[in-house]
């Protein structure tokens, strides 16, 4: 094999080394970030649909309270949990892969009954044992691989108004939702969770998207350095020492006559040239004093 194949070749292996480092390295951070993206998505709506309940609880309910009483009827948009999924229902509307349900295992409403995966929230959160204020995870959805977040909801002593027991609660809503569900509720008991849940199809599109790009421009950058050093290699190496090889086989053969070796610089191998140079003369002389 020879010298520049051989350069080439490590080269190549330690060029291709840093190259799948990077690689991999870049990866990571991109699914990372693509991953941070859809928890700030779903942080940021998990607060907007709170800022929707707390509009409920301090504007809207305290305006229809009193048309409520004097109809003797019972509004849901008084309350804030069916305000925000009736909210959110909206942007469904135009984004039908986000998800934001406030389930519960004993709800009023039947739309608001915990399903399995997320019933199995709700009890962690009711764990004597747990002090978590929220939960993290991923799932598999028909529309793809989704992120989770969920947050407990308690029994405050608003919610006890309604919730406590049938009797207690306004009979406009015991009319319309029924006797059997939603009552028997426990001061400051965790009853239920919101969860919001974000696709995470679009940032990891994205993110793999931005990977294969990266690739390429790095690819592209090692060619480019691999033919660099190639040239700067075969004119400051290669080039040399193939004419001190020259020279030493035109010297073994007998032929004296050749021209010197051209020396520039101070590097190794100018001192290698000017010293084949200085025994060139030097077996040229004993050879013409051999002859003499």
């Amino acid at each position: 094999m020879k010298l520049l194949a051989k350069f080439n070749l490590i080269l190549g292996l330690v060029l291709g080394a840093g190259l799948a480092i990077a690689a991999a390295f870049s990866h990571y951070l991109l699914q990372n970030n693509g991953r941070e993206e859809v928890l700030r998505q779903a942080r940021l709506m998990m607060e907007a649909m709170r800022s929707s309940r707390d509009y409920t609880t301090n504007q809207v309910k305290p305006l229809l309270v009193n048309q409520q009483e004097h109809q003797r009827s019972f509004l849901p948009q008084t309350v804030p949990a069916f305000a925000a999924t009736e909210t959110f229902d909206y942007l469904r509307a135009k984004y039908p892969d986000y998800e934001y349900k406030e389930a519960a295992l004993n709800p009023t409403n039947p739309r608001d009954r915990a399903a399995d995966w997320e019933a199995d929230i709700i009890r962690t959160f009711r764990n004597p044992r747990s002090t978590a204020k929220e939960l993290l995870g991923e799932r598999d959805t028909p529309v793809g691989r989704s992120l989770y977040l969920a947050r407990p909801i308690s029994a405050d002593p608003p919610c006890l108004e309604c919730h406590s027991t049938a009797r207690a609660a306004p009979a406009a809503m015991v009319r319309r939702y029924g006797p059997d569900n939603g009552f028997g509720w426990q001061p400051n008991e965790i009853v239920g969770a919101q969860i919001v849940a974000v696709p995470m199809a679009v940032p990891v599109r994205m993110a793999n998207q931005a990977f294969q790009t990266l690739i390429i421009y790095l690819g592209a950058v090692f060619l480019a350095s691999l033919i660099l050093l190639d040239v700067v290699l075969l004119l400051t190496v290669v080039r040399p020492l193939r004419r001190l090889s020259t020279m030493a086989d035109q010297i073994s053969v007998g032929r004296m006559d050749i021209p010197e070796l051209p020396v520039r610089g101070k590097d190794e191998i100018a001192v290698l040239a000017d010293s084949f140079n200085r025994m060139r003369r030097s077996l040229d002389r004993a050879l013409k004093m051999l002859g003499s």
